[in-house]
């Protein structure tokens, strides 16, 4: 965490330093912008390891300044946005977020979501891998085989064997989706009958693996068809 630069994009002067403020105390230096040119010209100049970008702003919208970064840079980058409706989510990520918060937010979960995302980047890669020594890793997600050891952004996390086999199936096929029978028969080598059970370890496995899990990054549902872990 130490000597990390942040950058932090928003017009609204209070919450940019009420970011400040949460971000100073916690070890990083920030740097501060107020439009989407003034970002782009930060970054010339200095070495940023992250930034916290609102959408509307003048002169250089939030959106638009991300898809400048992507052409050249891979910084990670987190959203803000007073929009929460789903289609503003999808295309804040597709323009190449890495994350994204509707206004309000909690400052403790801004701060949560910079911490996990810095470790993620500084650990691994952004695709996801199977290595040679049983290991599996899906964004900030490693599970390994051999050890029967589980990880979320470095840090050992238990889970149950049922949740460890559920894990084991979702995250050696990232992006599958599979419906609660196929995850019901594969976890459990049974027919399914009782699939309700996968709804609860599902919903205790996001309370370990996700910063916010009514907002999920990793274990996503498609509704009407299943679930799947999220290719990162």
């Amino acid at each position: 965490m130490d000597n990390k630069n942040i950058l932090v994009v928003d017009d609204e002067v209070e919450i940019t330093e009420a970011i400040e403020i949460y971000l100073r105390n916690s070890g990083y230096k920030v740097f501060k912008a107020f439009d989407g040119l003034e970002a782009l010209d930060i970054l010339e100049e200095n070495n940023i390891d992250l930034i916290i970008m609102d959408i509307m702003m003048p002169k250089l919208d939030g959106m638009r300044a991300t898809i400048k970064i992507r052409e050249s840079r891979n910084i990670p980058i987190i959203i803000l946005s007073a929009k929460s409706e789903d289609t503003d989510k999808i295309l804040g990520l597709n323009m190449g977020a890495d994350d994204y918060l509707c206004k309000p937010f909690n400052p403790l979960e801004l701060l949560a979501r910079v911490n996990s995302l810095l470790r993620r980047c500084s650990m691994i890669s952004n695709e996801s891998q199977k290595t040679n020594s049983g290991k599996i890793v899906v964004g900030g997600l490693e599970l390994n085989k051999e050890t029967k050891e589980f990880f979320v952004d470095g840090k050992l996390t238990r889970l149950t064997p049922i949740e460890f086999k559920m894990m084991s199936l979702l995250m050696e096929n990232p992006g599958h989706v599979f419906s609660l029978d196929d995850i019901y028969e594969k976890v459990w080598n049974e027919p399914a009958f009782n699939v309700d059970t996968v709804t609860v370890h599902i919903r205790r496995i996001r309370e370990k693996i996700e910063i916010n899990p009514k907002e999920p990054r990793y274990l996503k549902v498609v509704w009407g068809i299943g679930y799947k872990i999220e290719k990162i």
